[in-house]
Order: structure tokens, then C-alpha cells, then sequence
């Protein structure tokens, strides 16, 4: 079958590799090059625009739960992170050029071809998955308007990346949280006054965007820095600045902590962990100076506000996500709502899986709500209401049966377990 994919992001890439392998022939669009979009930088395929994080492994995350998922459903791009990783403690880090340079290989290995220009309609022949991530062309969001209904929008942030020489290493110490693993992140702590300081400057700098986000259209998971300011004297405290299990070398815990974290392989970079920010340029080089480590630092990126587009998915979308209106069209990525680089993964996988099976005369795939892929279609295709993204998270699943467990690892560990066991069944019994 030949199937056309919009975008060369990370679902569209996703998608692409599981694809390509399985016979099809696969052609992906990418607009990048030829027309850049408000946030990226190059024209690379399967770009990490945000952040080079794609969240925790281990069993007691719901992201690292997803990734279990993704590993068994014949997933390829985390395989590829793997090979790229930075050390980021319980997380999955990467090298993005490095990240980016694996998937264009593969791809290549795969016989995907390439095409760079801007797609405006999907294609007529084949299946088409529109996979063109948030920051979709003014063209594209046109046409989906004509095949989805009305599009929906929230405000994304992006944070910014400094140099490692340029930090200032008397005033920050490697510190893993708690003693917990490898050392991984630095450390810029910052004494009460420091902190007040901060967020008085904060609250007083000049903004880059000063309308439509800030009355709520913004996700959570990617609150500007000000706005979480904003909130409260203590709520960085209590976020990103959280100095808990983070003592000083001479055994003294910090009123708040500031965490970098390794941007590329070769350490020469660190990004300002959960500090997204929407202030102008020249506010972050001065705000952001009062953080003592800080004070000195060569911004190589500066913090970004962008708007990101998705559709209605519940109106428009099935469980397999092919439209309602147009079996022919996938929709994956972000713009169908999910939220994070994983799950936009997964979205690509998903829509893969069921094209697949469809050109094999097989009913689609749908994963059991007890894992984080099932309860993400689940919402996708059955939310009501104010439809707003979602991430993976323990609170889109079923709730366990029997006794509650009081630990709080161990019954995220539970869900785990309990999903994954769930969706062996299923995909044995469908020959996955």
C-alpha cells in the first residue's frame, strides 16, 4: 500500500519506520527546508523542538509504562534514543542532532523516500496520515478545517539552553535527588532572598506575547516559568525550583533549586529544566542572571512561546485514528491532541499498526484501557466537554481492582504490571 505521511516530526517518523519495514510504500512530505515553521531550527527530520527529554523509564512512571508499551508494539524511535542518550537520571535524554541524524538513517534504510515541500491536501491515491505537528501550515489548517470541523489551539513554551563554560561552577554542584542514581543534573541553588529576587523580576519583566495565552489557553505541563510565578510566592518552590533531596555538597538544603540538564553528548550545552518561558529575549538574559550560577551565561537558545493547533479529535476521529469522514486519512501527532514527544510517538505507532492491518483486511488494533496507549485513544475518541490534550499519566487509567495499595511506587508499579500483562493478551490474540 502506498501511504503518504505529512510531516517528518517524531509521530510522522514513528509511523514512517513502522511502515516501511512491513512492505508499504512509504513517501514522507516535510515542509521544513523548503518553509520553516516560528520554533524549529534546522530542517532536520524528527527535530526535538522543546526539549531533549522524553520523560522517565521506570515502571512506576506512567511515561515509562508508555515506553514498555511502544517497545512491545514494535516501536523504532526509542530504540534509536537509546543509541543517542545523555545521562539525565531517570530519564530518557538525547543528543538531538544525533537523535535526529539515527532516525534520517533508518528512514533511509528503510526506503522511505523524502519529499520536502508544503503539503496542502492529503494525497488522493494510497492513505495519508497528516502527522504535521502543532505548528501546522496556515494551508494545511485550512483543508483540515474542511475535513475535521473547527480546529482548537493552546499556547506551547519552550526553554532556553546554555552554555556549559559560560555557568558558573563555584555557585552549582552535580546532584542526583535524594542520592538517587547517577549525578546528572547540575544544580544552581539559590538562597531566599536570591529566590524572592527572582520571582519579583519574574513577575515584572516584559512579555514577549501579552494576549490570548493568558487567559488560559496554555497546557500545564508547559507553563511559563512567570505564569507558575505568578501563582504564589511558593509555587516554583513547589515545581521546577523544588529543592527537596538536593543538598549542597556541605550537607545544607537550598531555599529552591534551579536543575540543568545535558543538552548533547559532548556536554557543551545545558537546557534550564522547567523553565519555559514567554519573556522577551533580552528579559531572559536578565532575569534569569540573578540565579548565581547564572549570572554570566551565553544563551545558545533563548525561550519560545508558539501556538499549536488540534483538531477535535472526538468529533472528527475514530479509535484507529482514521477520520470518520475519510477512512483514507490519519491523523497523528499533537495534532490529535496528544501532548509530549512520546505520545506523539505512540499516536504515529498506532496509526501504523492499523493502517497495516487494514491493508490486510484485519479489524484495527485497539489497545486495552489499562494501558496508557488505550486510555490516550479512549480520550482521543471519547472525550466530552472542553476537549484540551492530554499526556501519559496514571490518572486516564481504570483505577486497580482489589485492595488499595498504599505505597505509592509500588501501585504505580501495579498499573504497570497490570497493563502490560493486558496488552500481551491482546496483541497475541491479534497476532502482534
Amino acid at each position: 500500500m502506498k501511504v503518504t505521511v505529512i510531516g517528518g516530526g517524531l509521530a510522522g517518523c514513528e509511523a514512517a519506520c513502522y511502515l516501511a519495514a512491513r512492505g508499504h510504500e512509504v513517501v514522507i512530505k516535510e515542509m521544513r527546508g523548503v518553509k520553516n515553521t516560528p520554533c524549529h531550527k534546522t530542517s532536520a527530520l524528527a527535530e526535538l523542538v522543546c526539549s531533549n527529554s522524553l520523560k522517565a523509564v521506570g515502571e512506576d512512571t506512567a511515561s515509562g509504562m508508555l515506553k514498555a508499551e511502544m517497545n512491545r508494539l514494535g516501536g523504532t524511535l526509542l530504540q534509536l534514543a537509546q543509541a543517542c542518550a545523555v545521562p539525565a537520571g531517570g530519564a530518557l535524554a538525547v543528543d538531538r542532532q544525533k537523535f535526529s541524524s539515527l532516525v534520517e538513517e533508518k528512514l533511509a534504510e528503510l526506503g522511505v523516500t523524502v519529499v520536502r515541500e508544503e503539503a496542502v491536501e492529503e494525497e488522493k491515491e494510497g492513505v495519508t496520515i497528516i502527522a504535521c505537528g502543532p505548528m501546522v501550515s496556515d494551508a494545511m489548517a485550512r483543508r483540515l478545517a474542511q475535513k475535521c470541523g473547527a480546529q482548537l489551539h493552546f499556547y506551547d513554551a519552550v526553554a532556553p539552553i546554555v552554555s556549559a563554560e559560560s555557568i558558573d561552577m563555584s555557585k552549582a554542584y552535580f546532584a542526583a535527588r535524594y542520592g538517587k542514581g547517577e549525578a546528572d543534573y547540575l544544580n544552581c541553588p539559590l538562597d531566599k532572598e536570591e529566590y524572592l529576587a527572582l520571582r519579583e523580576a519574574l513577575l515584572t519583566a516584559e512579555k514577549a506575547m501579552l494576549h490570548d495565552f493568558e487567559k488560559g489557553d496554555v497546557f500545564e505541563g508547559c507553563m511559563p516559568i512567570e505564569a507558575l510565578a505568578a501563582r504564589g510566592e511558593d509555587a516554583m518552590r513547589f515545581g521546577p525550583l523544588r529543592p527537596v533531596g538536593l543538598e549542597t555538597p556541605d550537607g545544607k538544603r537550598p531555599y529552591a533549586v534551579l536543575q540543568l540538564r545535558r543538552e548533547n553528548l559532548a556536554g557543551n550545552a545545558y537546557n534550564l529544566v522547567g523553565f519555559q518561558t514567554n519573556l522577551k529575549f533580552g528579559e531572559q538574559k536578565r532575569v534569569f542572571s540573578l540565579i548565581p550560577a547564572l549570572a554570566n551565561a551565553e544563551y545558545l537558545r533563548y525561550g519560545i512561546m508558539h501556538r499549536n493547533t488540534f483538531v477535535n479529535a472526538p468529533a472528527a476521529m475514530k479509535e484507529d485514528f482514521s477520520l470518520k469522514e475519510d477512512g483514507n486519512v490519519y491523523i497523528a501527532g499533537q495534532l490529535c491532541g496528544v501532548e509530549g514527544y512520546v505520545e506523539s510517538m505512540a499516536s504515529g505507532l498506532m496509526a501504523a499498526i492499523n493502517i497495516d492491518r487494514k491493508s490486510k483486511g484485519l479489524p484495527p488494533f485497539i489497545p486495552p484501557v489499562t494501558t496508557i496507549c488505550g486510555a490516550l485513544c479512549a480520550h482521543l475518541t471519547a472525550a466530552t466537554g472542553n476537549y484540551q490534550p492530554m499526556n501519559a499519566n496514571f490518572g486516564i487509567l481504570p483505577p486497580l481492582v482489589g485492595g488499595k495499595i498504599k505505597d505509592k511506587k509500588e501501585r504505580k508499579r501495579a498499573y504497570t504490571r497490570r497493563g502490560l500483562a493486558d496488552l500481551e493478551a491482546a496483541a497475541a490474540a491479534q497476532k502482534l
